[in-house]
């Protein structure tokens, strides 16, 4: 089923597939020689296998949660995941060339909603221009049957504990195999928004070379889990200024950074309410795929924005189509408490949901959307 061709001179059994020559890398900063090897290394190794993965298993298959937020996982941590037929595993590239082990560190396993199902090991020869596939094991397995490493915060298991062919895979998922792919994991405790600023401050410092090992792994774990202090995390480290203020973008223009992730500065046209006309504003807005159909989400200043009322909105991005029933639009403090009047919900088919707020100035928010969008990944938007 998979005819990838090995190099010629190697082993036929395994898995090789080519980097491909006309490969597009990302240029992202990192704080250190070694997160910038993590991040080279998993970028070949994605952009090998993806494409392959998608002709082979499954068309749709994405890198989660979206390509703008991989450098905030690499700046930490080794692995990219990918999701696919509502599941999830993670690649483990390496750049050892005895394949003996399969080593994970514990937040791929650990932190609920980055355990995948399944966890590939794969070697990366980037002078040869290949990737192996070294085999692969699940969550339940590398949880239960790994060896946990204290001092690096790792599981590993041996390579003749993991299956080397991938073929077993697909099998099992095309005749619904019972097996128990997650292992139970232990949540995490959420941290106040105090001590995660005050974590930010002493993990975002550069010359702190291994952050992930610097605090308790609950403390740990439950910070990187909210995307937008993990995005701080990786914005600190390279020493940038503030990516996410509202008002700075209306007023200089939307930061590179958070042009990757969709958003754009423009002129919103208000639709009219009582006696008043349609008017315009300079705002905020950004595409989501939600349910296979494209949405917009606006944000804008209902008065001056010294005032501190903005509204969020979300419509359909085709003229005429509505939002259907069921749909919510919510928006959380930055430590993810709900407050009065934070959600708008479609009881009925409607044009548009809607949410106003009145903030303090610097205050973050954090916007959610049900169902959730394709590639979602928390945000703190700062106002």
């Amino acid at each position: 089923m998979f005819n990838a061709p090995p190099p010629l001179s190697l082993d036929s059994h395994q898995l090789y597939l080519e980097i491909p020559e006309s490969l597009q890398m990302s240029e992202q900063a990192h704080s250190t020689p070694g997160a910038y090897q993590r991040a080279e290394i998993n970028q070949l190794c994605f952009q090998a296998f993806l494409p392959w993965f998608r002709e082979e298993f499954d068309s749709s298959a994405q890198v989660y949660p979206n390509t703008a937020a991989l450098p905030s996982f690499w700046e930490i941590v080794n692995g990219t995941t990918i999701s696919f037929d509502s599941s999830g595993l993670v690649l483990i590239p390496t750049l050892a060339m005895d394949g003996d082990e399969l080593r994970v560190q514990q937040e791929w396993v650990d932190i609920p909603g980055w355990a995948a199902d399944y966890y590939i090991a794969v070697q990366v020869n980037s002078e040869d221009g290949w990737i192996k596939i070294l085999g692969y094991t699940t969550h339940h397995d590398l949880k239960t049957k790994g060896i946990y490493d204290f001092t690096d915060r790792t599981y590993s298991l041996d390579s003749e504990d993991l299956i080397q062919d991938l073929n077993v895979l697909w099998v099992n998922r095309q005749l619904n195999y019972t097996e128990t792919l997650q292992a139970q994991i232990t949540p995490l405790a959420s941290i106040p928004q105090t001590q995660a600023y005050q974590l930010l401050k002493r993990l975002g410092n550069c010359d702190l070379k291994f952050p992930r090992l610097a605090v308790p792994f609950s403390v740990w774990g439950a910070l990187i889990a909210h995307g937008g202090w993990r995005e701080k995390l990786y914005e600190l480290r390279q020493g940038l200024p503030e990516q996410w203020s509202i008002p700075q973008w209306l007023q200089t223009g939307v930061t590179n950074l958070a042009q990757q992730w969709g958003w754009k500065k423009r002129e919103l046209v208000m639709v009219p309410t009582g006696m008043r006309s349609v008017e315009a504003v300079i705002g905020l807005s950004r595409q989501l795929i939600i349910a296979g159909n494209t949405y917009e989400l606006r944000i804008f200043p209902t008065s001056n924005p010294e005032n501190q009322i903005w509204r969020f909105e979300l419509q359909s991005a085709t003229p005429g189509n509505q939002i259907p029933i069921g749909f919510k639009l919510r928006l959380l403090t930055e430590d993810l408490q709900p407050f009065e009047n934070n959600q708008d919900t479609a009881i009925t088919p409607v044009d548009r949901l809607s949410v106003e707020v009145i903030l303090e100035p610097k205050e973050g928010l954090v916007w959610e959307i049900e169902p959730r969008a394709d590639g979602w990944e928390r945000e703190v938007l700062q106002f």
